[in-house]
C-alpha cells in the first residue's frame, strides 16, 4: 500500500510529516479541540512529532491512514483527517478528525470527509465506515448523519479523558448506503 494524497476543490489531503509538528501541535494543544475528540492535549511540540510517528507506523502497518488537511490557496495546514481501526481483512475502518477552530463552519471538515469516504468505499473497497463521538458533541454527529451515518448506539464510560469517564455513540455507513446517498445527491 503506498500512500495516496488526495484533492478536493479548496484542499489538499496529504502525507504528515515532521514539518507540520508545529501546525499539528496548535491545533491538538488545544482543549476546545480535543475536549470530544478521545485524546489529552497536547503540551509539547514533541507529542505531536510522536504523534505523526504513529500515523506513519499505522500506515505502514496497514492499520490506518491519516491525511493533513492543507488549504490549496495558501498551503495552510489546518487539521487531520483520516482512517483508524483498519482492517483490510474485514473490510471495515473508523474514521477521524479534528480542524483547527479558525476553520470551523467553513464546511472544510465535509469536504474531507467527504473525500476519504470516496477514497474508502471506491478505492480501498471498504464495506463499513464506524465513527465514535462523544454524546455532547453535537457538530461532529450532525456531520456524520449528513452523510448518512446511522446511530447504532452507545459505549458506556467507554473514554476516560480529563479526568473523568464518557460515554461514545457509535455511528456507521454501509457501502451501499453511501452509493445510495451519492447517487440521490449527483
Amino acid at each position: 500500500m503506498w500512500f495516496r494524497e488526495l484533492e478536493t476543490k479548496r484542499l489538499r489531503l496529504i502525507q504528515i510529516g515532521h514539518q507540520h509538528s508545529e501546525s499539528l501541535f496548535d491545533i491538538l494543544s488545544r482543549d476546545e479541540v480535543t475536549r470530544n475528540g478521545g485524546i489529552n492535549s497536547l503540551t509539547h511540540v514533541e507529542d505531536a512529532r510522536r504523534l505523526i510517528d504513529a500515523f506513519k507506523s499505522a500506515f505502514i502497518n496497514k492499520r490506518g491512514i491519516r491525511w493533513g488537511v492543507v488549504l490549496k490557496d495558501s498551503g495552510k495546514f489546518i487539521g487531520t483527517v483520516g482512517i483508524n481501526q483498519l482492517s483490510l481483512a474485514n473490510k471495515r475502518a473508523e474514521i477521524g478528525y479534528e480542524i483547527h477552530p479558525d476553520y470551523w463552519r467553513k464546511h472544510y471538515t465535509s469536504e474531507a470527509v467527504n473525500e476519504v469516504l470516496h477514497y474508502s468505499f471506491e478505492e480501498m473497497k471498504l464495506v463499513r465506515i464506524a465513527a465514535l463521538t462523544f454524546k455532547e458533541n453535537f457538530a461532529s454527529a450532525n456531520l456524520l448523519k449528513k452523510f448518512g451515518f446511522k446511530e447504532e448506539g452507545s459505549l458506556r464510560s467507554y473514554v476516560f479523558l480529563h479526568h473523568q469517564s464518557h460515554d461514545a455513540v457509535v455511528f456507521s455507513l454501509l457501502c451501499g448506503e453511501y452509493r445510495n446517498l451519492y447517487q440521490q445527491t449527483v
